[in-house]
This record gives C-alpha cells, structure tokens and sequence, in this order.
C-alpha cells in the first residue's frame, strides 16, 4: 500500500514500508507541471511502476485547500 501526504513544500511518502519524500522541484520536473495542477494519480506514477489509481484524480492545489 501506498499513502502519499501532501503539503506546499511536497510529498510524504509510504511505499512498501519505506518512508521517503518528493520535493516539490523533483515533482514539477518530472511531471513538467506546476506542483498545484499536479494530481494524486501523477505522483502516484512517480512512485510506483504499476499504481493502484482509485477514483478521480485530485489536483494538489484542491487537495492542500
């Protein structure tokens, strides 16, 4: 399981029991967006080679509202 927690800054990340975080810069570049039009499911796709994508995609910008 992974669980993603977001703030202005970046992304918490658990990912098969490892702990790490995605700077905001690391995420814009790799998603080549700005960090609030980024969604879950992108992020999501940075960590994992096969995600489990769930529901609908929420921009962090409605997310850290």
């Amino acid at each position: 399981m992974t669980t993603l927690a977001f703030d202005e800054d970046g992304v918490d990340v658990v990912y098969e029991g490892t702990e790490f975080r995605l700077e905001r810069a690391l995420i814009e570049e790799a998603t080549e967006k700005a960090y609030y039009d980024v969604t879950d499911h992108e992020v999501l796709k940075i960590v994992a080679e096969q995600p489990n994508l769930q529901g609908e995609p929420r921009r962090v910008g409605d997310i850290l509202e």
